[in-house]
């Protein structure tokens, strides 16, 4: 049975944006041909600044997968993470319910909105 998994991943701040998109290449490769993943979803944050340093790093190249797998089949993807040099770090998080329908309406631009107030009726 197919379950909804997240990774994301960090890549090496000394690629450039060809090098980093090949990288993301990859990995999409990999998961629909090797994993036979659907991708639901993609992000790429790019250039950001880590946390703590990371292999004396202190940027990285972001990018978050969604997607759906055979639960077998996520350590492949896995060990090509760690098999990759240029990744520096990722994870890969199983979905329950309430974090697939937050995506979801994350991706509809629901979330982080303000509800709109009622407007106060003029005094006429």
């Amino acid at each position: 049975m197919m379950k909804n998994y997240e990774t994301v991943f960090i890549l090496t701040p000394v690629l450039s944006d060809v090098q980093a998109k090949d990288a993301v290449e990859k990995f999409r490769k990999i998961l629909q041909d090797t994993v036979g993943a659907d991708i639901i979803h993609e992000e790429d944050w790019g250039l950001r600044k880590l946390a703590y340093p990371i292999q004396h790093k202190s940027n990285g190249f972001y990018h978050l997968i969604e997607f759906k797998a055979d639960p077998e089949k996520v350590a492949t993807l896995e060990v090509e993470f760690r098999r990759d040099e240029r990744i520096i770090r990722f994870l890969t998080t199983l979905l329950d319910k309430y974090a697939i329908d937050y995506n979801e309406r994350r991706r509809k631009g629901l979330v982080g909105r303000k509800k709109e107030q009622p407007q106060p009726e003029a005094a006429a």
